[in-house]
């Protein structure tokens, strides 16, 4: 039995030690905004915020994260009020295809929480394990710059 803290509320789920937190969401609590990438830890796609850390979901056992604040995409998604990054991403139309792009606010909030202002060279560390199929890096760089500014 694990039990989870995710987006604020308790689950106890009766679910193998080592299911990975990114099927738990997405199979059993339908927190679907968390994306199926690559399944390594290599895309971002399903990049989630563990203890505020920006984490790969695909990759986290659940038995390893029991007592641990997990947030979600949906998290941000919940609220009235879109965060900063979400509305720089949709001022500088970042989004193309738009798979990627959870994982890529997860990872842009999480630099702007420890960082309010990044440089290029920050942003670039920050995001560079985020991989997005359509190339859309520079508007992302852009957005992040324009939340840092507004948020």
């Amino acid at each position: 039995m694990a039990i989870l803290s995710i987006n604020g509320k308790r689950y106890e789920l009766d679910l193998p030690d080592n299911m990975p937190l990114l099927w738990v969401l997405r199979d059993y609590l339908k927190l679907t905004g968390t994306k199926y990438g690559c399944g390594i830890g290599q895309c971002g796609a399903c990049t989630i915020h563990l203890e505020g850390e920006p984490m790969r979901s695909c990759t986290l056992p659940i038995s390893a994260l029991e007592g641990k604040k997990i947030t979600t995409i949906e998290h941000y998604a919940d609220k009235k009020v879109l965060h900063p990054v979400q509305k720089a991403w949709i001022e500088e139309d970042v989004a193309q295809c738009g798979y990627c792009q959870s994982g890529q606010i997860m990872g842009a909030i999480a630099l702007l929480d420890k960082k309010g202002r990044p440089n290029d060279e920050d942003i670039y560390n920050a995001m560079s394990g985020h991989l997005c199929r359509c190339g859309t890096y520079l508007r992302i760089k852009k957005a992040i710059k324009t939340a840092a500014q507004n948020g």
